[in-house]
């Protein structure tokens, strides 16, 4: 085609859209509602939220809350602090509203009726937009749709799945559509419009459902198992929907999910069993740079499998979702950032949809005027019969626009949420969400000042008109971004990084002295704890003589380190953690083998090595130059000088990220060092070794002392000629070395400086309003992440008196669809314990629990198999009813054992939550402003997350460290963690010389 010829079209299909849309538009206005209607009234609710966005916010977290709200004292309580949040923001006929409620009395008769009116209210408008809650209620709905002439498709609403109950509840709630609705539906008259195409008669019965909520735990880490299990429960469905006449249809989620549910529904269809079942489709979202790719994937595929599936196109609705998490994690944005951008991809996807037909079968879905009308303008262009694609609507949403594109002649979807009115809210705040945003177009067609020519303006217009989008400011740290599993690449690397370093099992590393390699007679045999036969690596076993032979090299490299230029330093642990981004999958697998950390957690803890050096490198800097003080006559320089030899004493559970950040803390501030890893990741302590060596940093600064800490420790503690002693680990050994180092030797020229993170036992407060969903997961991972060898792990669960039972029910569901086993493979979700001392430690607790009636009862005791018997493996333990002064609710554990506590309020949730020795982690799922207050000041802890897990603090971001007997000194990762380092130094001059002093430029 020549460029007049496509232009020429390009121009026909504009015009002819622009017709299209004017003809709608027209008619749109003869149907509107009127104020007799009740939706006229809901409209105006929702005009009411879109004045503000604040107010906007606070109106729609009420209504996501509500269903949790036990009483009318609390749905009272939530109006009164959701209306302070807001409160210069409401107009003046609303803040009287807000006086009324404030001095309203909890049990007061209009207490009580402005509860049972938030809930009608909140349940009519949920009924609006979800067809009922039972197969009775959804037959109704969908006879009343097709007697207007529309077709449906139905989604199940409900809790998010976290269990294998769930999972098959959801399966089955869909099997029983399956068997119990088709049969109604089939035998009612036919509608020509809804039912049939050229390509054959349509089913009546349309499904829409998430792969995600087939399993438990959608494992994009692990895409073959995950596979595995979905098809499980899929071929069920396609089977009865086939056997059913019924239509299945696979809606997309988030970004993460859509490449490995793109995989799953490719491969399923390519079995021989449902090659041929073409009453089958998928979602794409256009507002993803990948859409168009994938629909390309998608149409070549289907002509491979010979039979022709459904492709509903969609703007998408997790943009908010996609952009926030893809910033928090500094991960590529994957959905375009600007309105403009999305509408143009959906009309290019929506031509090349139009164009396959015969393969890629359309569904248009969208409110958007201009979108649908292109749709039709292409259709009537590419001379599409109408009855081979169709247009797609939410229920409940421009019923009035729908029902001129049915009178156009056009087969109408109604997509049909159902479900229980209560956990289906969320999905109602998303519907309410998209109804107010500013850039949708329902907003805008309600909005009698917006003219009908900029409604159907062009993508390419509109990006002439769009401000230019804005750019978030740049973070003061830009952390290292963890490894994205859910693409193929990222997986490839980390296998062939497995590969790699399998092959390097078994050798032997020096001791390093002074830049010499040592080696010993005597050596630290590394196993693998998820398979205790296989060797690791052996490293040279330090002696006492070998740890004052460090400490000499150290003292003798300090003179000379710590008159090199503070920008030298930096560049040192930025070389270094250049080396470690490059060898990132490589040293991933090392914590892998030797420490058993599934894949993500030992890529983060890389991500952390690499932060810890780029952050001190970047804070040293403010410590360079001295902050001045001046007069007239006198001058006074304040500044820092390192302390001297530095000692690092570092745990297993982080063997690389702690190791690195104690150590390079030391070397950016002029100190010397000398490092002891712990005994059970002394090999990854040598890799480490030869990253510094990489770098170039001079012999004698870093010094490498692997050895049993009963053996070297009390040299290396003991030692007059150690200034600074960094550690971390138990609360024993670490109050022994402050002990140690406290005790000044006769030939020590200074008193020892100890910085000491010694671990906690935190708690996770569960509010009786909190958001269960997110609770049980937030819990689930803080506990048994990384089989609970945290500091930080939640080993307590705090759960208020009314969301007791249910959070415990789902927490055992949750918790037994977890997977145990080796670390090397990704679909585990705990692999084993550090040792055998660790793993029989844990298990005696356990027994000991078990037996003591003041321990509770365990509720939860997950299967260990025999395959499981080569590592050291303990399965996740939940005990039950803990009272809070018992054993296992005070003493550190450090393994995968979780205590749930009942508290009566949240006063007594914060004094169990505070009543043990230590202070530092803690977390609070709540929906309560008021309480979300009073925990931040009330909860004694280093590190308070809230509506969040507990672990995984960042560098720069989430600064680490507690208090109480969880820590002597400030928090590694923060901006005054390096002081601790240094001493401070203050230099005065007299600059006044018989009479006269220097004048000072300016």
């Amino acid at each position: 085609m020549t460029a007049a010829a496509a232009s020429d079209l390009l121009e026909r299909v504009e015009h002819e859209t622009r017709t299209i849309g004017q003809y709608v538009w027209g008619h749109l206005h003869r149907r509107r509602p009127s104020m007799f209607e009740r939706r006229w009234w809901d409209d105006r609710i929702l005009g009411v939220a879109m004045a503000d966005e604040s107010v906007k916010v606070q109106m729609f977290r009420f209504v996501d809350v509500l269903p949790r709200l036990r009483s009318h004292q609390d749905v009272t309580r939530h109006l009164q602090e959701y209306f302070e949040e807001i409160r210069e923001h409401l107009p003046w006929a609303v803040e009287l509203v807000k006086f009324g409620i404030e001095h309203m009395r909890p049990d007061s008769v209009l207490s009580r009726a402005l509860a049972y009116n938030a809930r009608t209210n909140a349940a009519r408008m949920a009924r609006r937009f979800i067809a009922g809650e039972s197969v009775d209620e959804v037959t109704t709905t969908v006879q009343a749709l097709r007697r207007k002439g529309f077709a449906f498709t139905l989604d199940l609403l409900g809790e998010a799945v976290i269990s294998e109950q769930e999972a098959d509840a959801y399966q089955q709630q869909y099997l029983t559509l399956l068997t119990e609705l088709a049969p109604v539906v089939n035998a009612w008259p036919e509608s020509t419009q809804a039912d049939s195409s050229l390509a054959g008669t349509l089913p009546r019965v349309n499904l829409s459902l998430k792969l995600s909520a087939l399993v438990s735990r959608f494992r994009v880490a692990d895409p073959a198992g995950t596979s595995r299990a979905v098809k499980e429960r899929l071929r069920p469905l396609l089977r009865e929907a086939r056997a059913n006449h019924a239509y299945l249809h696979v809606d997309m989620e988030q970004y993460s999910y859509k490449d490995l549910t793109l995989q799953i529904f490719r491969e399923i269809l390519m079995e021989p069993e449902f090659r041929d079942f073409a009453d089958v489709g998928i979602v794409v979202q256009a507002y993803l740079h990948d859409a168009e790719q994938d629909l390309r994937e998608l149409r070549t595929w289907a002509e491979k499998r010979g039979t022709p599936v459904w492709v509903r196109l969609v703007k998408g609705a997790y943009w908010d979702f996609e952009t926030i998490v893809s910033g928090l994690n500094h991960w590529p944005v994957p959905v375009f950032q600007q309105k403009w951008e999305s509408d143009a991809s959906y009309e290019r996807l929506t031509r090349y949809l139009l164009e396959e037909h015969r393969w890629l079968r359309p569904a248009f879905g969208s409110h958007n005027l201009r979108s649908l009308s292109h749709a039709l303008a292409w259709a009537k262009e590419l001379h599409v019969p109408d009855d081979l694609f169709e247009i797609q609507m939410l229920y409940g949403m421009a019923e009035e626009q729908a029902q001129v594109f049915h009178d156009l002649g056009h087969r109408v979807r109604i997509y049909t949420p159902f479900g229980q009115l209560i956990p289906g809210m969320a999905y109602l705040v998303r519907r309410l969400l998209e109804n107010t945003s500013n850039d949708s177009f329902l907003r805008h067609s309600y909005d009698e000042r917006v003219r009908l020519e900029d409604l159907l303006m062009s993508p390419s217009e509109a990006a002439l008109h769009a401000p230019p989008p804005v750019t978030p400011p740049e973070p003061p740290f830009v952390n290292e971004p963890h490894s994205d599993f859910s693409q193929p690449e990222v997986r490839k690397a980390m296998e062939a990084a497995l590969d790699q370093v399998a092959d390097q099992l078994g050798e032997e590393y020096s001791l390093v002295i002074g830049g010499k390699a040592i080696q010993n007679r005597q050596w630290i045999t590394s196993r693998n704890p998820s398979r205790k036969a296989q060797i690791v690596g052996k490293v040279a076993l330090g002696t006492v003589d070998d740890a004052i032979a460090a400490i000499d090299s150290a003292r003798r490299a300090f003179p000379e380190w710590s008159r090199v230029e503070v920008h030298y330093r930096a560049e040192y642990l930025e070389l270094m953690a250049r080396e470690m981004r490059s060898r990132r999958y490589e040293l991933a697998a090392w914590q892998v083998y030797e420490c058993g950390k599934p894949w993500a957690e030992a890529d983060a803890e890389v991500a952390e090595a690499i932060d810890f050096c780029l952050y001190y490198s970047q804070q040293v800097q403010r410590l360079e130059n001295p902050s001045a003080f001046d007069l007239p006559g006198e001058e006074n320089s304040y500044f820092y000088r390192p302390r001297g030899v530095a000692v690092v004493i570092a745990p297993w559970n982080f063997p690389l990220a702690i190791l690195t950040g104690m150590t390079a803390a030391a070397m950016v501030t002029g100190n010397t060092v000398v490092m002891k890893p712990a005994e059970q990741s002394s090999v990854i302590a040598a890799k480490l070794m030869e990253i510094i060596q990489t770098a170039g940093v001079p012999d004698g600064v870093v010094n490498l002392v692997p050895g049993v800490g009963e053996d070297v420790g009390p040299q290396l503690v003991g030692s007059p000629d150690v200034d600074l002693i960094a550690f971390t680990g138990s609360r024993a050994v670490g109050l022994a070395i402050n002990s140690a180092a406290a005790d000044a030797h006769a030939a020590q020229r200074g008193v020892k400086h100890v910085i000491a993170e010694m671990g906690g036992k935190n708690a996770i407060i569960v509010d009786s309003d909190a958001d269960l969903d997110e609770a049980v997961v937030g819990v689930v991972q803080s506990a048994f992440g990384y089989s609970g060898q945290k500091c930080s792990a939640c080993s307590r669960a705090i759960v208020l008196e009314s969301a007791y039972d249910e959070f415990l029910k789902r927490l055992i569901d949750a918790t037994a669809a977890l997977k145990v086993g080796p670390a090397e493979d990704p679909g585990n979700d705990l692999g084993p314990v550090i040792d055998e001392e660790a793993c029989q430690r844990i298990r005696d607790v356990i027994e000991a629990a078990k037996v003591d009636e003041a321990s509770g009862r365990l509720v939860f005791e997950g299967p260990i198999s025999d395959s499981e018997s080569d590592g050291y493996f303990v399965a996740p333990h939940i005990f039950a009813d803990v009272p809070p002064d018992a054993k296992i609710a005070q003493e550190e554990i450090f393994g995968p054992v979780l205590v749930v506590i009942r508290a009566k309020d949240m006063s007594e949730a914060l004094a169990i939550a505070n009543g043990t020795d230590y202070a530092l982690t803690g977390g609070v799922y709540s929906r309560s402003p008021a309480n979300l207050k009073r925990v931040r000041r009330e909860f004694q802890v280093g590190n308070l997350y809230l509506n969040r897990p507990i672990t995984g603090a960042l560098v720069g971001r989430q600064p680490f460290g507690g208090f109480k007997l969880s820590g002597i000194g400030t928090k590694a990762g923060g901006p005054d963690y390096l002081q601790q380092f240094v001493f401070p130094v203050n230099i005065t001059e007299n600059t006044l010389r018989r009479g006269f002093a220097p004048s000072k430029q300016k």
